[in-house]
Protein backbone atom coordinates (compact mmCIF):
# COMPACT_ATOMS: atom_id res chain seq x y z
CA UNK A 1 0.00 0.00 0.00
CA UNK A 2 0.99 3.56 -0.48
CA UNK A 3 1.52 5.84 2.00
CA UNK A 4 -0.66 9.04 0.96
CA UNK A 5 1.82 11.88 0.98
CA UNK A 6 1.66 14.53 3.75
CA UNK A 7 1.38 18.60 3.08
CA UNK A 8 3.26 20.34 4.25
CA UNK A 9 2.07 23.07 6.92
CA UNK A 10 1.15 26.28 5.08
CA UNK A 11 0.93 24.92 1.83
CA UNK A 12 -2.99 23.90 2.07
CA UNK A 13 -4.83 25.68 -0.52
CA UNK A 14 -6.74 28.74 0.61
CA UNK A 15 -10.77 29.31 -0.14
CA UNK A 16 -12.78 32.20 1.33
CA UNK A 17 -16.22 33.56 0.56
CA UNK A 18 -16.56 37.14 0.12
CA UNK A 19 -18.21 39.17 -2.53
CA UNK A 20 -19.35 39.03 -6.28
CA UNK A 21 -15.96 39.40 -7.46
CA UNK A 22 -13.51 36.43 -7.06
CA UNK A 23 -9.63 36.09 -7.65
CA UNK A 24 -7.82 33.13 -8.39
CA UNK A 25 -4.63 33.07 -7.48
CA UNK A 26 -1.73 30.69 -8.29
CA UNK A 27 1.41 30.15 -7.17
CA UNK A 28 4.74 29.28 -9.17
CA UNK A 29 6.69 26.35 -9.71
CA UNK A 30 8.20 24.20 -7.08
CA UNK A 31 6.32 26.34 -4.63
CA UNK A 32 3.51 26.50 -2.86
CA UNK A 33 0.16 28.25 -1.85
CA UNK A 34 1.84 30.18 1.15
CA UNK A 35 3.62 32.36 -1.42
CA UNK A 36 0.31 33.69 -2.02
CA UNK A 37 -1.66 33.48 0.96
CA UNK A 38 -0.65 37.29 2.14
CA UNK A 39 -2.60 38.41 -1.16
CA UNK A 40 -5.06 36.36 -1.03
CA UNK A 41 -5.91 37.14 2.77
CA UNK A 42 -5.46 40.93 1.89
CA UNK A 43 -8.15 40.58 -0.83
CA UNK A 44 -10.45 38.79 1.38
CA UNK A 45 -9.92 41.48 3.33
CA UNK A 46 -11.23 43.68 0.81
CA UNK A 47 -14.27 41.92 0.49
CA UNK A 48 -13.35 39.61 -2.43
CA UNK A 49 -13.86 35.87 -3.09
CA UNK A 50 -10.78 33.80 -2.91
CA UNK A 51 -9.30 30.75 -4.27
CA UNK A 52 -5.87 29.38 -3.99
CA UNK A 53 -5.63 25.94 -5.37
CA UNK A 54 -2.23 23.67 -4.63
CA UNK A 55 -1.09 22.84 -7.73
CA UNK A 56 -0.43 18.56 -8.28
CA UNK A 57 3.11 17.43 -7.04
CA UNK A 58 3.49 20.53 -4.67
CA UNK A 59 3.78 21.34 -1.19
CA UNK A 60 4.37 17.64 -0.11
CA UNK A 61 7.82 16.08 -1.25
CA UNK A 62 9.27 17.05 -4.69
CA UNK A 63 9.63 13.13 -6.28
CA UNK A 64 5.56 13.84 -6.44
CA UNK A 65 6.47 16.53 -8.84
CA UNK A 66 7.97 14.30 -11.51
CA UNK A 67 4.64 12.72 -11.24
CA UNK A 68 2.58 15.60 -12.84
CA UNK A 69 2.79 18.12 -15.55
CA UNK A 70 1.31 20.95 -16.99
CA UNK A 71 -2.23 19.34 -17.55
CA UNK A 72 -2.68 18.59 -14.31
CA UNK A 73 -1.51 22.06 -13.13
CA UNK A 74 -3.77 23.83 -15.86
CA UNK A 75 -6.58 21.63 -14.95
CA UNK A 76 -6.27 22.41 -11.73
CA UNK A 77 -7.06 25.92 -11.56
CA UNK A 78 -9.23 25.20 -14.93
CA UNK A 79 -11.71 23.65 -12.22
CA UNK A 80 -11.35 26.53 -9.40
CA UNK A 81 -11.85 29.04 -12.16
CA UNK A 82 -15.38 27.18 -13.11
CA UNK A 83 -15.69 27.01 -9.31
CA UNK A 84 -15.40 30.72 -9.10
CA UNK A 85 -17.17 31.70 -12.29
CA UNK A 86 -20.40 29.69 -10.50
CA UNK A 87 -20.19 32.03 -7.42
CA UNK A 88 -19.13 35.15 -8.57
CA UNK A 89 -19.91 37.75 -11.52
CA UNK A 90 -16.89 38.71 -12.29
CA UNK A 91 -13.43 36.89 -11.62
CA UNK A 92 -9.95 38.14 -11.62
CA UNK A 93 -6.89 35.58 -12.48
CA UNK A 94 -3.48 36.51 -10.21
CA UNK A 95 -0.73 33.97 -10.43
CA UNK A 96 3.71 34.18 -9.72
CA UNK A 97 5.95 32.65 -11.95
CA UNK A 98 4.84 29.52 -13.23
CA UNK A 99 1.61 30.78 -12.11
CA UNK A 100 1.55 33.80 -14.23
CA UNK A 101 2.17 31.47 -17.60
CA UNK A 102 -1.05 29.24 -16.49
CA UNK A 103 -2.91 32.50 -15.78
CA UNK A 104 -2.13 33.95 -19.12
CA UNK A 105 -3.15 30.39 -21.07
CA UNK A 106 -6.72 30.43 -19.04
CA UNK A 107 -7.25 33.80 -20.20
CA UNK A 108 -6.44 32.84 -24.05
CA UNK A 109 -8.69 29.56 -23.81
CA UNK A 110 -11.49 31.39 -21.60
CA UNK A 111 -11.16 34.58 -22.49
CA UNK A 112 -15.34 34.89 -21.74
CA UNK A 113 -14.40 33.87 -18.40
CA UNK A 114 -11.40 35.86 -17.25
CA UNK A 115 -12.52 39.61 -16.62
CA UNK A 116 -8.93 40.73 -15.49
CA UNK A 117 -5.03 39.36 -15.11
CA UNK A 118 -2.30 40.37 -12.77
CA UNK A 119 0.86 38.63 -13.03
CA UNK A 120 3.98 39.00 -11.11
CA UNK A 121 7.40 37.81 -12.74
CA UNK A 122 5.94 35.87 -15.00
CA UNK A 123 7.67 32.57 -16.88
CA UNK A 124 6.84 33.01 -20.69
CA UNK A 125 10.54 32.82 -21.51
CA UNK A 126 14.17 32.77 -19.87
CA UNK A 127 17.18 33.30 -21.49
CA UNK A 128 18.92 29.99 -20.27
CA UNK A 129 21.35 27.33 -22.49
CA UNK A 130 21.02 25.23 -19.88
CA UNK A 131 17.03 25.05 -20.18
CA UNK A 132 18.05 23.64 -24.27
CA UNK A 133 19.26 20.11 -22.04
CA UNK A 134 16.11 19.56 -19.86
CA UNK A 135 14.65 17.32 -22.19
CA UNK A 136 17.59 14.91 -22.38
CA UNK A 137 18.80 15.48 -18.27
CA UNK A 138 15.14 13.94 -17.37
CA UNK A 139 16.45 10.59 -18.21
CA UNK A 140 19.40 10.72 -16.58
CA UNK A 141 18.71 12.96 -13.41
CA UNK A 142 15.46 13.14 -11.87
CA UNK A 143 16.16 16.38 -10.57
CA UNK A 144 18.67 19.34 -9.50
CA UNK A 145 19.63 22.10 -7.68
CA UNK A 146 16.11 24.26 -6.59
CA UNK A 147 14.81 27.37 -7.10
CA UNK A 148 12.66 28.09 -4.36
CA UNK A 149 12.78 30.98 -1.83
CA UNK A 150 14.46 33.78 -3.97
CA UNK A 151 13.66 36.28 -1.50
CA UNK A 152 15.10 39.47 -0.56
CA UNK A 153 13.42 39.69 2.63
CA UNK A 154 14.79 37.78 5.57
CA UNK A 155 12.42 35.00 7.32
CA UNK A 156 10.08 34.42 4.52
CA UNK A 157 9.42 30.94 2.88
CA UNK A 158 7.31 29.90 0.29
CA UNK A 159 7.73 26.72 1.51
CA UNK A 160 8.94 25.45 -1.86
CA UNK A 161 11.41 22.63 -2.50
CA UNK A 162 14.98 22.66 -2.17
CA UNK A 163 15.12 20.39 -5.80
CA UNK A 164 13.94 21.00 -8.83
CA UNK A 165 12.57 17.93 -10.50
CA UNK A 166 13.92 17.54 -14.19
CA UNK A 167 10.47 15.79 -15.69
CA UNK A 168 7.84 18.15 -14.33
CA UNK A 169 10.60 21.26 -15.53
CA UNK A 170 10.12 19.74 -18.90
CA UNK A 171 6.52 19.53 -19.17
CA UNK A 172 6.60 23.61 -18.07
CA UNK A 173 9.07 24.64 -20.97
CA UNK A 174 7.86 23.05 -23.63
CA UNK A 175 4.26 24.86 -23.19
CA UNK A 176 5.97 27.86 -24.01
CA UNK A 177 6.05 28.20 -27.74
CA UNK A 178 2.09 27.50 -28.13
CA UNK A 179 1.18 29.55 -25.09
CA UNK A 180 3.64 32.98 -25.93
CA UNK A 181 2.02 32.18 -29.90
CA UNK A 182 -1.54 32.42 -28.51
CA UNK A 183 -1.39 35.62 -26.61
CA UNK A 184 -2.82 37.59 -29.28
CA UNK A 185 -6.19 35.76 -27.69
CA UNK A 186 -5.51 37.79 -24.29
CA UNK A 187 -8.08 40.40 -24.14
CA UNK A 188 -8.32 40.98 -20.10
CA UNK A 189 -7.28 44.04 -18.61
CA UNK A 190 -3.65 43.33 -18.05
CA UNK A 191 -1.12 44.27 -14.85
CA UNK A 192 2.14 42.91 -14.71
CA UNK A 193 4.72 42.95 -12.04
CA UNK A 194 8.66 42.86 -13.02
CA UNK A 195 11.54 42.37 -10.69
CA UNK A 196 14.63 44.13 -11.50
CA UNK A 197 16.64 41.69 -9.43
CA UNK A 198 15.15 38.18 -10.06
CA UNK A 199 17.37 35.27 -9.85
CA UNK A 200 14.98 32.66 -11.26
CA UNK A 201 12.99 34.57 -14.53
CA UNK A 202 14.70 37.14 -16.53
CA UNK A 203 13.48 39.91 -18.25
CA UNK A 204 12.81 37.64 -21.88
CA UNK A 205 9.20 37.12 -21.27
CA UNK A 206 8.02 40.83 -20.39
CA UNK A 207 8.30 42.36 -23.77
CA UNK A 208 7.06 38.98 -25.37
CA UNK A 209 3.61 39.33 -23.50
CA UNK A 210 3.54 43.28 -23.96
CA UNK A 211 3.89 42.80 -27.88
CA UNK A 212 2.13 39.96 -27.71
CA UNK A 213 -1.15 40.25 -25.75
CA UNK A 214 -4.61 41.98 -27.51
CA UNK A 215 -5.22 43.68 -24.28
CA UNK A 216 -6.54 47.50 -24.75
CA UNK A 217 -5.43 48.32 -21.05
CA UNK A 218 -1.62 46.99 -20.32
CA UNK A 219 -0.19 48.46 -17.17
CA UNK A 220 3.46 47.11 -16.51
CA UNK A 221 4.93 47.86 -12.74
CA UNK A 222 8.96 47.57 -11.26
CA UNK A 223 9.27 46.17 -8.10
CA UNK A 224 13.06 47.42 -6.79
CA UNK A 225 13.36 45.85 -3.54
CA UNK A 226 11.94 41.99 -4.49
CA UNK A 227 13.89 39.11 -5.78
CA UNK A 228 11.51 36.63 -7.78
CA UNK A 229 8.92 35.68 -5.36
CA UNK A 230 8.14 38.99 -4.37
CA UNK A 231 4.53 38.14 -3.34
CA UNK A 232 6.52 37.51 -0.01
CA UNK A 233 9.00 40.60 -0.63
CA UNK A 234 9.68 43.69 0.41
CA UNK A 235 7.40 44.93 -2.38
CA UNK A 236 4.53 42.81 -1.45
CA UNK A 237 2.33 45.91 0.05
CA UNK A 238 2.89 47.21 -2.94
CA UNK A 239 1.44 44.42 -5.16
CA UNK A 240 -1.67 43.77 -2.68
CA UNK A 241 -2.61 48.05 -2.64
CA UNK A 242 -2.41 48.00 -6.75
CA UNK A 243 -3.96 44.80 -7.37
CA UNK A 244 -6.14 45.76 -5.26
CA UNK A 245 -7.46 48.64 -7.13
CA UNK A 246 -6.72 47.42 -10.67
CA UNK A 247 -9.33 44.52 -9.94
CA UNK A 248 -11.56 47.28 -8.38
CA UNK A 249 -11.00 49.10 -11.38
CA UNK A 250 -12.22 46.74 -14.00
CA UNK A 251 -14.39 44.75 -12.78
CA UNK A 252 -16.21 46.73 -9.81
CA UNK A 253 -15.98 46.55 -5.99
CA UNK A 254 -16.16 43.39 -4.54
CA UNK A 255 -18.91 44.58 -1.37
Amino acid sequence: MTTPTTVKPHAEPLSIDGGSVGVLLSHGFTGSPASMKPWGHDLADRGFTVRIPRLPGHGTRWQDLNRVGWDDWYGELDAALSELRERCDRVAVCGLSMGGALALRLAELRPDDVDALVLVNPAVAVRNWRLHLVPFLKYALPSMPGIGNDIKKPGADEVGYGRTPLRALHSQIRTWPQLRADLGRVTAPLLVFRSTDDHVVDGTGLGVIRDGVASKVTEFVTLTDSFHVATLDFDAPLIFERSAAFITEHLGSPR
